[in-house]
């Protein structure tokens, strides 16, 4: 039975075991639970690529953990592995031909895990939490990228324990993306540096920020050639820009909208205004989704720029979000991401992750 399709006994969540419906709006949306999911905040998650059969996922959690899941068409997951860092995990990120899985933790460090040994070494250093980690395949060269709080960028190319490259940020590395030969990275005090990957990494322009607020995720987008051509970037202010590298009408075609915002702007009280926490571009359509501290995630499609869903809200934040391979399943984090301070953490609140069957949500609006 396959499941990215059909509901096959998931989300019957009619009655409970004492006979009455509880409100419980951990998952009102009805969509899979990925079982042992981790025990503390989830900050990111990543499928495998097309080059694996089946579908894998990696989540990286602030309990200093890596874990691997087997997600099959029946919608069943079953657990495979996990490693561990000294650190919480920020980010994550696969080999081309999936049989690695790299990991960038706040114990400075970044790691290389070798799926088929089940080993893990470290291959990265930096002098301050490691942000975001990027697997670039080139023609003439492969290196893994990380970006950290020390205002660094490095290009690893992971059997040396020095770096091939090193450039300097503006300022700390809070988001990046890498689609060959694309890279942007979004730093502290609203940076916005993009890259170019040919023959070697070079700094190819420095953009004015479209954003008022502190930058949170970024992803870049293709045109209908397959080639990047741009980006959307979220801040903590409830907005995403999508950026052209070189539009043909930069006034037209770069624009802004507003998102995980409750309780709209025609009423009285004042409208809350949540982070965007991630970004992820379907792999099919372009379409994108974006997830938030509101604890929503919603479809848009930005050529239309049209709004195509959004979700229930859930009862915590959603932290990070990504598609398989195929754009046939949306994966989402559920966990709490310290956006109103300590005093909301709640340590008996589990951490889950969701998957949705995204193939139809995400088609583009047809054109008029």
């Amino acid at each position: 039975m396959s499941l990215f399709g059909t509901t096959s006994g998931f989300g019957t969540s009619g009655t409970s075991m004492f006979g009455s419906t509880t409100t419980d709006n951990h998952n009102p949306m009805k969509d899979i639970e990925v079982t042992s999911s981790p025990d503390d905040s989830i900050g990111c998650l990543s499928f495998s690529p097309p080059t694996l059969p089946g579908n894998f996922l990696i989540a990286g959690s602030w309990a200093n953990d890596v874990r691997c899941w087997e997600v099959q068409d029946s919608g069943q997951t079953i657990p495979k592995a996990q490693q561990m860092h000294t650190g919480p995990v920020l980010d994550v990120c696969w080999s081309d031909d999936g049989s690695k899985v790299f990991t960038a933790s706040c114990d400075k460090t970044a790691k290389m895990w070798d799926l088929n040994s089940n080993q893990a070494i470290q291959i990265a250093q930096h002098d301050a939490p490691v942000k975001t980690i990027h697997w670039i395949k080139a023609p003439n060269y492969s290196c893994v990228m990380t970006g950290s709080w020390d205002k660094t960028l490095k290009f690893w190319d992971t059997r040396s324990s020095n770096p091939m490259m090193v450039l300097q940020l503006p300022e700390r590395c809070y988001c990046a993306d890498v689609i060959y030969p694309m890279a942007v990275v979004a730093t502290a005090e609203r940076g916005l540096i993009v890259y170019q990957l040919e023959s070697q990494p070079s700094e190819f322009r420095r953009i004015e920020s479209p954003l008022k607020h502190q930058h949170r995720c970024v992803a870049i987008f293709k045109d209908k050639q397959n080639k990047p051509t741009g980006f959307a970037l979220g801040s903590i202010e409830g907005r995403v820009a999508i950026h052209y590298i070189n539009p043909p009408n930069p006034a037209k075609d770069n624009f802004t909208f507003k998102c995980h915002r409750s309780n709209g702007t025609n009423t009285s009280a004042p409208q809350d205004i949540y982070a965007v926490n991630g970004i992820a571009f379907h792999p099919v359509h372009g379409t994108l989704a974006t997830v938030g501290s509101d604890g929503r995630f919603s479809f848009w499609d930005k050529d239309a720029r049209t709004k195509l869903k959004t979700s229930e809200q859930l009862d915590q934040p959603i932290a990070a979000c990504c598609f398989n391979h195929n754009g046939n399943i949306f994966a989402y984090a559920s966990s709490y991401d310290w956006s109103k301070g300590h005093e909301f953490y709640n340590p008996q609140k589990k951490n889950y992750i969701f998957l949705r069957n995204a193939a139809e949500e995400l088609k583009p609006r047809n054109k008029k």
